[in-house]
């Protein structure tokens, strides 16, 4: 008997089938603070069936959104004001104290800055800064030896503890160049006071303090009802300083040779400096001409 092999068919694989992966779409809205939000899920089931399921139960939505508050010590001067337009003008809320109050003149942004009549020796910190995730200083001026020694040094050293001791994140001093003088010429209590208040920003901030060291500011200044045009000598000798830089970048070596070599810093470009150190945690330290308009060049609109 011949022996015969039977090969049985063999089925092909069956294939599960699979149903498509659930998708799921929320959609909210992004809010600066906890808020409360309904919530819309549709899904897509097999068998190209579609189902929609609204959950109105309440879910907690935190967004991360830092909402800035700036005190400018000084701000009703010609650099204070500056910095309190430039603020203003990036959505940031701005209180001034400032021994004037609110200026006498009427833009459109002074009604957007709370305005503080006081004395920094004297100011009401508790209330003044609530809130606050800078401060910013403009105090400074001339006189005799204790006067200057008094308003660029002991206010801003003041003004420094006190916006440590109620946890202000973060103190910005607008101070002064050098101007590569001699160090005899540093011992005023102009100079002596500035660099006090540099210390002290630097000591209590170690991490997030900045010192701005500009030249001649130059702008539109406003003085009783009067409007000084600083910018008409100060904008072209900009560029003309600007434009014979790599010609003068060997003098400025030299003692003194920055009184007539540092170029001017538009008071517009340091206001936006100023915006630029309270929105940027990464900025701090100490800044010379040059970076301060680095630093205005990055929020120009």
């Amino acid at each position: 008997m011949s022996s015969m092999s039977v090969v049985a068919p063999i089925s092909p694989p069956i294939s599960p089938k699979l149903s498509p992966i659930p998708t799921r779409t929320i959609r909210f809205s992004r809010v600066p603070t906890q808020t409360r939000s309904k919530v819309r899920c549709s899904y897509a089931a097999a068998g190209n069936v579609s189902e929609d399921y609204s959950y109105g139960g309440p879910i907690d939505v935190v967004a991360d959104v830092k909402a800035e508050k700036v005190v400018v010590l000084g701000g009703n001067g010609f650099v204070g004001s500056a910095i309190c337009k430039a603020a203003v003008s990036k959505g940031i809320e701005v209180v001034s104290l400032s021994r004037s109050g609110q200026p006498s003149y009427s833009d459109s942004w002074v009604n957007q800055v709370t305005w503080v009549t006081g004395d920094v020796f004297f100011a009401r910190w508790d209330e003044l800064l609530v809130g606050a995730t800078a401060v910013v200083s403009t105090l400074g001026g001339f006189g005799n030896e204790e006067q200057m020694k008094r308003i660029n040094g002991e206010a801003n050293i003041l003004a420094v503890g006190v916006a440590k001791d109620f946890g202000v994140p973060k103190f910005i001093l607008i101070s002064v160049h050098d101007y590569n003088l001699p160090s005899f010429l540093l011992t005023s209590g102009y100079f002596t006071g500035k660099r006090k208040a540099e210390s002290e920003v630097l000591s209590k901030y170690p991490s997030s303090g900045v010192v701005l060291r500009p030249g001649f500011i130059y702008g539109k200044r406003k003085v009783d009802g009067f409007e000084i045009p600083l910018d008409v000598i100060g904008e072209p000798l900009e560029r003309f300083l600007s434009t014979i830089e790599n010609f003068t970048k060997p003098l400025s070596s030299l003692p003194a040779s920055d009184l007539l070599l540092a170029p001017p810093v538009s008071v517009d470009d340091l206001g936006l400096a100023v915006v630029n150190a309270v929105t940027d945690d990464d900025v701090f330290g100490v800044f010379t001409i040059e970076q301060i308009k680095e630093m205005a060049a990055k929020v120009k609109v």
